[in-house]
């Protein structure tokens, strides 16, 4: 039996294309507010064989019921890009395609999304002895529960997104804190203001070092 958000995405099918649309233009056309539960759903039709979602084009096509086989790799969906300074990249998400993660790596599949990190203000943070350098995707868990202080987390302030370390004060005050090498202001923000954690940071998978030598 299909989840209640798969169905409605399955009859909207031929109006979806994750190109030309945010995956919140497409939530609101099933009225979910959630722009990762989206790209979840969508990734779960694709893997149990009920669609087809061409990377290229960013078309959705319906397919024949079908089972994807087991495999030793989960698919976690990349939903664009997140700055490590200062948080001017807006968080309205797209769809921008897939990693496929050993399972020795990412153990988890549900609530996990990638985003791509931005700048250097967070390339002395450590993440399984891994750092969060420009051009890293980062991997998020969004069901996170509330984070505690020293998580590093992907943060939305007035619709931007950032990757920082949460710090919660003694006086209610919440600081999202950069560790780099280069100088970076602290933000610093009250329990009020207009502002949410979106995950906590997972992993990180280090961007290629290529070399055409």
């Amino acid at each position: 039996m299909l989840h209640q958000i798969q169905s409605k995405l399955l009859e909207i099918t031929p109006k979806i294309n994750v190109k030309t649309g945010s995956l919140r233009q497409i939530g609101r056309l099933i009225d979910v507010h959630h722009p990762q539960k989206v790209a979840h759903h969508l990734e779960q039709l694709e893997k149990k064989g009920f669609i087809k979602i061409d990377h290229k084009t960013g078309e959705v096509k319906r397919i024949k019921k079908g089972t994807a086989p087991k495999s030793n790799f989960v698919i976690i969906p990349i939903v664009g890009a997140a700055n490590c300074g200062e948080a001017n990249i807006f968080a309205d998400e797209c769809l921008e395609g897939y990693l496929k993660i050993s399972k020795t790596i990412l153990n988890k599949e549900q609530g996990i999304f990638a985003i791509k990190a931005r700048g250097n203000s967070m390339n002395k943070a450590k993440i399984h002895n891994s750092r969060i350098e420009d051009g890293d995707y980062v991997v998020i868990d969004r069901e996170h529960g509330v984070p505690k202080s020293g998580d590093y987390v992907l943060s939305i302030i007035d619709d931007m997104a950032n990757i920082k370390k949460f710090v919660h004060n003694k006086n209610g005050t919440i600081s999202l804190v950069s560790e780099s090498t280069e100088r970076h202001p602290m933000i610093v923000i009250h329990q009020n203001d207009n502002f949410m954690i979106n995950g906590i940071v997972r992993e990180v998978i280090k961007k290629p070092a290529v070399s055409w030598a």
